[in-house]
C-alpha cells in the first residue's frame, strides 16, 4: 500500500488547512468588529466637533453688530451693483 502515506499526508494537510482558515475567519471577525467600533467613535467625535464649530459660528454671528442697524442692508444683491430701494 504505497498510497496510504500520501492519503494520510493529504488528510493531515486538509485538517491543518481547515483549522488555519477557521482561526483566520475568527481573527477577521474580531478585526472587523474593532474597526467598526473605532470608525463609529471617530465619526461621533467628528460630528461633535462639527457641532461645536457651528455653535461657535452662531455665537460669533450673534456678537457681531448688525449691519442693518447701521444703515447697511444685509441683502447680498446690493453688493452686485443692483439698484434696489431699501427704505422699508
Amino acid at each position: 500500500m504505497p498510497y496510504l502515506p500520501s492519503l494520510v499526508l493529504i488528510l493531515v494537510g486538509m485538517v491543518f488547512l481547515i483549522v488555519l482558515v477557521a482561526k483566520l475567519v475568527g481573527s477577521l471577525r474580531r478585526f472587523r468588529a474593532a474597526s467598526t467600533l473605532v470608525g463609529d467613535r471617530v465619526g461621533d467625535g467628528v460630528g461633535l466637533l462639527r457641532a461645536r464649530f457651528a455653535a461657535l459660528g452662531v455665537a460669533f454671528a450673534e456678537r457681531r453688530p448688525d449691519r442693518a442697524r447701521q444703515g447697511n442692508p444685509r441683502v447680498p444683491s446690493t453688493d452686485r451693483g443692483r439698484q434696489e430701494d431699501h427704505r422699508g
